[in-house]
């Protein structure tokens, strides 16, 4: 990459870090730099704490033990031989030992990313300038981010009391040189990797153990990391609801944007406009009910189509005579008296109608998740807090409990309720694709099924509930279960880090039952096209062929047999203008662009994992959600 085209820098200054900053560093390696007057602010407070300590007022985490050890007050000039030949004070020792003694996290190590995240996060808070640390430590800090020195963090410790100290231990032990880091993507020892880029380990100094790890980092992380796939998921939702309207030739009505200026919810709102802007232009959408056959199984007396195709299924109307319109007479004085697919009512389903509301419940949660976490980005989360410039009779340290993780242990406790909400309505429209009695005129399972050999979707749909219990099942809320720690010191903590852990692993299950979906919802619309080419055909083989897929014509009395003639050809004039029948462009281009995937049209069943594995890899790229934006030339909402 030559110099002009490399990315500017983030500055980071302790007060402005947004999230898309965060995920530019951990996923793209964005560069970082440290702001001069931040800097000015860390060294002041690094001054003034060395100078309290001159003074010897005791200091907690500084001059004293941690936890239940706080009433023990340490000497700053005694210094104690260790096992390595070096000698520190045990103020310094106290720092040292806080870190690898905290750093026992077991499990899968975190990925890349998220290690990246928790180092910009870390960094970020402490150039705030109230924790005491030194600029040579955060500048170390930057380097292992410039280097890509990556700090090996098992996933699983922290309960989210003083944050997130187990794991933020884990982060440290590289600036000291214990632990081990990814260097080129391989797991070595921090030390050999500190060498080999001319470094050497930092002695921390007062409270930068302390100020290390104290702090909400990973659960931080981890936060931003899911809002960013989760706001993709979202989008997808909308997308996959507009695919399934068009496959069911559902109603627009209840996107209107008068019915939901009447309840204002922003999630909602967007949720209705993002689906219009889906459809827009669709031809199959509010189509008129007698246009829509019911799927026939094939036989055979199933006629070719004019092109001389055998077909692999049969189509079929319901005739409704005059002597049975009743109620629904003046209904067919405006409207062709044959009854299809789709059923001759005003509204679809909840799973449909109701997508706004429920996707627009998901989108609020989001928004106010995002707000939370953009405050906790730019707040000292450490303990005890310095504040250099103080009034006369001010404390100048304070110890509080700015390090406890509650604030963002319950946002993502909205995002792990929040997640099997949007999978399960997306199962919901899965299963009513398959299902004969509810998808309207389509084949069950989605599949022609001519010799009765093939199961189609229908096990498709069995994944997708077993996701959506297990989802289900791990909503469960991890903040209500307070285990205390430290000798009862801390005696409620937020359990905020296993929330998170809980969240990352459910968006992968969500993201695999918005495939599903988008899998079936794709066949389940390239069906649909192909059963009203199937009816514009018989519209040109003439009334005698389009008579013979007419069903309740025994019911029809002599005397209203010119009324059925007349219908049917009423019927055949109408089918005609099926011609130009089509998907809007946004729904064309999802179905092209799984099509290119290798996703084919199932006519028979096939072994259908390499399908799966596709579909979930196209949804996981977010490759959908920005083919779709570019039609549109705007992002969705």
């Amino acid at each position: 990459m030559n110099a002009a085209a490399a990315p500017r820098p983030i500055e980071l200054d302790g007060r402005r870090l947004s999230i898309e900053a965060v995920q530019d560093i951990a996923h793209c390696r964005r560069p970082v730099r440290l702001s001069r007057a931040a800097l000015k602010r860390v060294q002041a407070s690094a001054d003034f704490l060395a100078r309290e300590l001159k003074r010897g007022e005791p200091i907690y985490g500084v001059t004293t033990g941690f936890g239940s050890n706080a009433d023990r007050l340490l000497e700053n000039t005694r210094r104690r031989a260790r096992t390595d030949g070096e000698q520190l004070s045990t103020v310094a020792e106290l720092q040292r030992n806080l870190i690898i003694s905290h750093a026992v996290c077991v499990g899968t190590p975190l990925p890349p990313p998220m290690v990246r995240a928790m180092l910009a996060i870390r960094i970020n808070t402490l150039l705030q300038g109230h924790s005491g640390v030194r600029v040579v430590t955060l500048e170390r800090l930057l380097e292992l981010l410039r280097l890509d020195l990556v700090p090996v963090v098992p996933e699983k410790g922290s309960v989210g009391a003083s944050g997130d100290l187990a794991p933020l231990s884990h982060l440290a032990l590289a600036v000291i040189g214990e632990g081990e880091v990814y260097e080129a993507g391989v797991r070595v020892p921090a030390r050999e990797a500190l060498a080999r880029n001319g470094l050497e380990p930092l002695t921390l100094s007062f409270k930068e153990g302390l100020a290390l790890n104290n702090g909400t980092g990973q659960m931080l992380a981890s936060a931003i990391l899911a809002l960013e796939r989760f706001s993709l998921l979202s989008r997808q939702a909308d997308i996959n609801a507009a695919l399934a309207l068009e496959a069911f030739c559902g109603r627009s009505a209840a996107f209107d944007e008068r019915v939901h200026a009447l309840r204002p919810h922003p999630g909602q709102i967007a949720a209705a406009a993002n689906i219009r802007r889906l459809v827009a232009g669709s031809s199959l959408v509010d189509i008129p009910y007698h246009r829509v056959p019911r799927f026939a199984p094939w036989s055979a007396k199933a006629w070719a189509g004019a092109d001389g195709d055998k077909r692999t299924f049969d189509v079929r109307w319901d005739y409704i005579p005059p002597g049975e319109r009743g109620a629904r007479a003046r209904w067919y004085q405006r409207n062709l008296p044959f009854r299809g697919g789709k059923k001759v009512q005003p509204q679809d389903a909840y799973s449909l109608r109701c997508a706004p509301q429920v996707h627009g419940a998901v989108k609020d949660t989001l928004t106010r998740v995002r707000e939370i976490v953009e405050i906790e980005l730019n707040s000292v989360t450490d303990n005890p807090i310095v504040f250099a410039q103080v009034e006369e009779d001010q404390d100048t340290v304070v110890s509080a409990g700015n390090f406890h993780g509650m604030p963002i242990a319950l946002a993502l406790t909205q995002l792990k309720c929040a997640i099997p909400v949007l999978a399960s309505i997306s199962e919901r429209r899965l299963a009513k694709l398959v299902d004969p009695a509810t998808n309207d005129g389509l084949p069950p399972f989605l599949i022609g099924n001519e010799d009765g050999t093939d199961s189609g979707h229908m096990i498709v749909q069995y994944t997708a509930a077993a996701l959506v219990n297990e989802l289900a099942t791990k909503a469960h809320p991890a903040t209500v279960y307070s285990v205390p720690t430290s000798a009862n010191a801390e005696d409620h903590v937020s359990m905020g880090t296993t929330e998170a852990r809980h969240v990352l692993e459910m968006l992968g299950d969500l993201e695999k039952v918005l495939a599903l979906e988008l899998l079936v919802a794709t066949q389940a619309l390239e069906f649909r096209q192909q059963i009203l080419a199937a009816s514009y055909s018989l519209a040109s083989l003439g009334t005698q062929a389009l008579r013979s897929k007419l069903r309740n014509l025994s019911q029809v009395t002599r005397e209203e047999s010119v009324t059925l003639a007349e219908d049917v050809k009423r019927l055949q004039a109408d089918l005609r203008k099926l011609e130009d029948t089509h998907p809007a462009r946004p729904g064309a281009t999802v179905l092209e662009l799984v099509r290119r995937r290798g996703i084919t049209f199932m006519a028979h069943d096939r072994l259908l994992a390499p399908d799966i594995e596709a579909i979930v890899a196209l949804v996981e790229s977010g490759e959908v959600v920005a083919a779709v934006e570019s039609v549109l030339g705007a992002p969705l909402l």
